[in-house]
């Protein structure tokens, strides 16, 4: 067998084996938030019939306060007709703010509504909280808030806000979560591995473009890989497509080392897949790569990449 159908095979083996780790990530992921979503709607099922019960108590004390009112005591019993229902509707609310601290949030009663703190955290680490203030008699609106300018927090209002308050907020902590956790990754990437990278990184502030150039070697060396980072979802904190380049005229051993980082990119926390980079004896050592088959998925060489 010619060199040549020998790497067409392993090229194709190797784009096979990513796109099956790949579909791995995606079904764990699925299988994880379709576990919350149980658990979430297990527990908004057990708060809705608690608020029933608790209705069903409010309307036989109202239709008792009616009975009385009869006897000539109006006054005085509508009166306790409306603080019946200003009891409901704070203990609805109370148990509203409950059912929020099950997914993140949390909050206070105020005069003119509600005052909510959605934490955000990634991979166990709690991060940054942001605040919204909102009047919550029709129609709902947002009196103040700490969200950044960059979340799409009009369009997913507009969408949500009137309709489905808790979707509203799901969908907002969702981003939230997301920006935190990419944010979170390029501090500890430029914190904890700062003698590896070539300068800062470069990105938005939305946190969902990244590129940097990389060595494995530490400090008194070169930086021959270029990494680049998408985040198509922005809900998410992992890459939807990861490209690793060396640069021009790289020698074959460096494409294998590439072609061993893509992965970790792709499957790991930022920082994490960098601890593994170099703290890793084979990319440590490019000459012990040097019998592994080159991959072409995301990996090219300055010469001929869109980077």
């Amino acid at each position: 067998m010619d060199g040549g159908g020998g790497g067409g095979i392993f090229s194709h083996l190797e784009t096979l084996e990513a796109s099956s780790r790949k579909k791995q990530r995606e079904k764990r992921e699925h299988e994880e938030n379709v576990d919350r979503m149980k658990a979430r709607i297990k527990e908004l099922r057990r708060q809705r019939d608690l608020l029933r019960a608790k209705l069903e108590v409010c309307r036989s004390q109202i239709d008792g306060v009616k009975d009385k009112t009869k006897s000539g005591t109006l006054t005085s019993k509508a009166t306790e007709i409306q603080q019946v229902l200003l009891e409901w509707k704070t203990e609805s609310a109370k148990e509203l703010l409950h059912v929020f601290r099950l997914t993140g949030l949390s909050g206070k009663l105020t005069k003119q509504g509600v005052c909510l703190c959605i934490s955000t955290a990634f991979e166990g680490t709690y991060l940054d909280s942001y605040y919204l203030d909102l009047h919550i008699r029709q129609p709902v609106r947002i009196l103040r808030h700490s969200v950044p300018p960059f979340i799409p927090l009009e369009h997913i209002a507009r969408k949500h806000l009137q309709t489905d308050i808790k979707r509203f907020l799901s969908v907002l902590s969702n981003h939230l979560n997301a920006y935190a956790g990419r944010k979170f990754q390029a501090d500890q990437l430029q914190e904890r591995f700062a003698a590896f990278l070539e300068g800062h990184l470069q990105g938005n502030s939305l946190y969902n473009l990244l590129k940097f150039n990389y060595g494995v070697a530490g400090e008194d060396q070169t930086f021959p890989f270029t990494a680049k980072l998408t985040y198509g979802d922005p809900v998410s904190a992992f890459p939807t497509e990861v490209t690793v380049a060396c640069k021009e005229n790289s020698p074959a051993s460096m494409l294998d080392m590439a072609a061993v980082h893509l992965p970790l990119f792709q499957e790991k926390s930022l920082h994490e897949a960098f601890h593994c980079i170099t703290t890793s004896e084979e990319n440590q050592s490019p000459s012990s790569l040097s019998g592994l088959p080159a991959s072409s998925t995301g990996v090219t060489s300055d010469d001929n990449t869109a980077l």
